[in-house]
């Protein structure tokens, strides 16, 4: 089975930084298009960043600039690990961030896993 766990969120002054992980197994096919997501509660889930799987990268007008995608893709193609280096959080950063998976080369936006979700708390 595809699990999906985060780890990396907490609680950090406006201004600072975090590093999201996630670590994604149990694949049986190599081309994956990986993504994370932020919901608020009461909000639509907003797509925050995506990596294709040719490296091709995505993200929100809101994060361009202070956020980075990468993966590693180990030699075990069943496993992904990406990351979310996310630089001069603000307050409005505040969600639970969610890594996903879809399957294919290109992200289409059509997530089929998905994590249970690691919180992110910015105080000002």
């Amino acid at each position: 089975d595809v699990q999906l766990v985060e780890s990396g969120g907490g609680l950090v002054q406006a201004g600072g930084s975090l590093r999201l992980s996630c670590v994604a197994s149990g694949f049986t096919y190599s081309s994956r298009c990986m993504s994370w997501h932020r919901q608020v509660p009461g909000k639509e889930d907003q797509l925050v960043s995506s990596i294709s799987s040719d490296g091709t990268t995505y993200y929100a007008d809101s994060v361009r600039g202070r956020f980075n995608i990468s993966k590693d893709d180990a030699e075990d193609t069943a496993k992904s690990t990406v990351f979310l280096q996310m630089n001069s959080l603000k307050p409005e950063d505040t969600a639970v961030y969610y890594c996903a998976a879809e399957i294919g080369i290109w992200c289409s936006g059509g997530m089929d896993y998905w994590g249970k979700g690691t919180l992110v708390t910015i105080s000002s």
